[in-house]
This record gives C-alpha cells, sequence and structure tokens, in this order.
C-alpha cells in the first residue's frame, strides 16, 4: 500500500468493504489531492468546455461571482503575503476557525476548515462511503461527491428531484438500506431551488443509523427563504454541514470552506487529505467575515440581476427553474449543448449539461452588463 495511507486507516478500508484494487485508487486519489477534476465547479466547468475560453468572452458557467474578493478581503491579503513564507504565521488558522465558530454558535472543535469545500465534499466520501454503503444524492444534483465515491470504489445512487425541484427526501432515505451519506445542496445546484428546513430535519430523524447527512450550503447568502442546517449540527445531529467563501464572498480562485458538525464527524474527515491552508485564503475569510456590508450588497445585486433575467425569460415564455441562488435552469426545448455551442460562438459561455435534464442549461448570474449580453446571444441563439 503506498505511504499516502496509514496501516490504521487501510485495516479500516479493509473492515469497510474495500479491495486492495480500491486502495490502490483511494491512495491514487490522496495523492492527486485538489487536481481531481471532481473536486470543484471551476474544474468540471472547464472540463465540459473542451476548449479554451476566450479572454473576451462572458463566462457564466461556473457560478462564479464577477465581483470577486471585498476590499477587506484584498487588503487582507496584502498584508499577510509578505508572511507567505510561513504556514499561518500569526496563527490565522486557529484565528480563522475561532471566527467561523463565533458567526455561527458553535464551537471552534465543530468546525475543519479547509482550501475550499470540494476537499470536504471528497473527504466525506473517503470516510463515509463504501462498497455497502452508497453516496446518494439528487438528480440533477452537484455531483462532485458522488464521482469521488464512485472513483474509490463506492457508489452513487442519483434520484430525481420532486416537481417543484426541492430534493425528495423521503425517496432518498429509501434509496438504499445502507447509505453513506445523503447530501443535499441547499440551495441546489444546479437549480438554485430550496428543500425545506423541515425535509431535512426529517430526513435526520428517519434516514438508516450509521447516515451521514451532509447539507451543502454553497449558496445559502444569496437565498431569502433558506435556513441553514447549523442548528441541527449544534444539537449533535449525525449532520456536517458546508460553507464556501466561493460564491457570495467572491473568492473562489482563492480557495476556503469550511465543515461544521459533532467533533467526532469531523475528526472523520482529517485523515483524508493534506489540510496545509493558504495564509491568503485565511485572511481573506476572516476580512470577509467581519464586514457588515458584503452579504446583504452582494445578495441584493444578485437577486436584482436575477429577477431583470427572469422577466426576460418570461418574455420569451421559456421555462425556467425558481432559483434563490446565483444560477439556474433554463428549458431550451432541444438538447441543451447545442445551445451551449450556439452561445459559445457569440463568446457567451454557458453551461454546464445534467443528463437528467438534457433539454436545460445551466445558466450563472453575472454582471449587469454580463446579463445583458447573455440576453443578446441568447435570443439569437433561440431564434
Amino acid at each position: 500500500m503506498l505511504e499516502t495511507i496509514s496501516r490504521a486507516a487501510e485495516n479500516n478500508l479493509f473492515e469497510r468493504g474495500f479491495s486492495r484494487r480500491q486502495l490502490g485508487r483511494i491512495a491514487a486519489a490522496l495523492t492527486a489531492g485538489g487536481t481531481l477534476p471532481f473536486l470543484n465547479e471551476g474544474a468540471l466547468a472547464q472540463r465540459a468546455m473542451r476548449s479554451e475560453i476566450p479572454p473576451d468572452a462572458v463566462r457564466i458557467n461556473s457560478n462564479e461571482n464577477p465581483l470577486g474578493p471585498c476590499a477587506e478581503a484584498l487588503e487582507a491579503i496584502t498584508q499577510i503575503a509578505k508572511d507567505g513564507g510561513r504556514y499561518s504565521p500569526h496563527g490565522e488558522e486557529r484565528h480563522t476557525v475561532k471566527l467561523v465558530a463565533e458567526t455561527i454558535d458553535l464551537k471552534p472543535e465543530n468546525i475543519m476548515f479547509f482550501a475550499g469545500s470540494g476537499d470536504g465534499l471528497f473527504r466525506a466520501a473517503l470516510a463515509f462511503t463504501s462498497p455497502s454503503k452508497p453516496w446518494v444524492m439528487g438528480d440533477p444534483g452537484y455531483e462532485s461527491g458522488g464521482s469521488a465515491a464512485t472513483f474509490i470504489g463506492s457508489k452513487s445512487i442519483h434520484v430525481p428531484l420532486r416537481k417543484d425541484n426541492s430534493h425528495d427526501v423521503q425517496a432518498m432515505v429509501k434509496a438504499h438500506p445502507t447509505p453513506g451519506v445523503i447530501y443535499i445542496t441547499n440551495p441546489n445546484n444546479p437549480t438554485g431551488t430550496l428543500t425545506s428546513l423541515e425535509d431535512i430535519e426529517w430526513t435526520a430523524a428517519n434516514m438508516p443509523k450509521g447516515t451521514l447527512l451532509l447539507v451543502d450550503e454553497a449558496y445559502i447568502h444569496f437565498s431569502d427563504n433558506a435556513k441553514t442546517s447549523f442548528g441541527m449540527a449544534a444539537s449533535g445531529k449525525d449532520i456536517i454541514v458546508l460553507r464556501s467563501f466561493s460564491k457570495v464572498y467572491g473568492m473562489a480562485g482563492i480557495r476556503a470552506g469550511y465543515a461544521a458538525g459533532r467533533p467526532d464527524l469531523i475528526s472523520k474527515l482529517q485523515p483524508w487529505g493534506n489540510n496545509s491552508l493558504p495564509v491568503t485564503s485565511l485572511a481573506a475569510a476572516m476580512a470577509s467575515l467581519k464586514s457588515k456590508s458584503v452579504v446583504p450588497e452582494r445578495k441584493k445585486i444578485n437577486s436584482d440581476i436575477r429577477a431583470d433575467v427572469f422577466s426576460y425569460l418570461d418574455k420569451m415564455n421559456l421555462q425556467y427553474t425558481k432559483s434563490e441562488a446565483n444560477h439556474f435552469m433554463v428549458n431550451v426545448g432541444r438538447p441543451g449543448g447545442q445551445v451551449v455551442q450556439a452561445m459559445a460562438t457569440e463568446k457567451v459561455i454557458i453551461g454546464r449539461l445534467w443528463p437528467a435534464w438534457p433539454n436545460h442549461v445551466r445558466v450563472s448570474i453575472g454582471t449587469r452588463d454580463d446579463m445583458e449580453k447573455f440576453k443578446a446571444a441568447f435570443s439569437k441563439a433561440m431564434a
């Protein structure tokens, strides 16, 4: 076995039903780390395009925030960069975890910080799934964690969303007698739609014993109606909640995110990766959390632009998901790839595509100028 897996971890994996061949893939995954293509939204989007994006193109395909880091975060990065030759030179990692815990009313031992929340998804697949304990998720849904589970030799079960595009939690709980992870993204990616806290609480109360409920709240800051699951983590449920600084905080390229849950659950994520954190992302995350204006200001900007785009789609008489995030799905009435390619010729990059909804495309919300160019190109592509 490769040195990336300790003897104790190797024995644990054998006990969970992994074969020696599967252990080799797990070791390879640990060695590759963040270079694996299923670990983040940007890598998936780039792989889907399969070509270089022109520098002057409108990029609304990866759910990025075009506003980038807030001014406070940029200043923090500038200040810490001179100390970048050291790991956490002033205790940045400890201070960031403490601030996150205070912000969400939990304790530092409930928090694990990552260079992007995709790392948390990857670790959850390694820690909680096995050949007999699959990853269960909504369909369409964010596929990174399920892809990681499949890569290591577990299974990924995709359960269709309800007609209102919420997660069908009853069907997800019944999907397998011994799921390792039930994964709910709230708001969902790619639809931007919500699953109620009551449904999430029902899932925790009714899922098979030994299952982890993993709730991904990467887009929750954009929503007026989504309710966080942090309270369930505080009360000791079998749940881990993921948050990201990639979206409303505009730090997708800087990489920062965290998991919150019971200390014993968080500890199970620890062995499955190298968690040396960039001091720039830690400093930017702290500065972003301390800002009182960044979330409400950006939430309103996104909401206003999204409403304008939805008004345009209404005039086009097109069906789209009632998103509360910075992206949505629209039914184009034909194979979505045709529209993605037609838009690309106009230098407006949209997508990705989901096999469950072949006639839909996902569109991210950009700046007002981005979305005016989107409307012009989309009208031409749909004509």
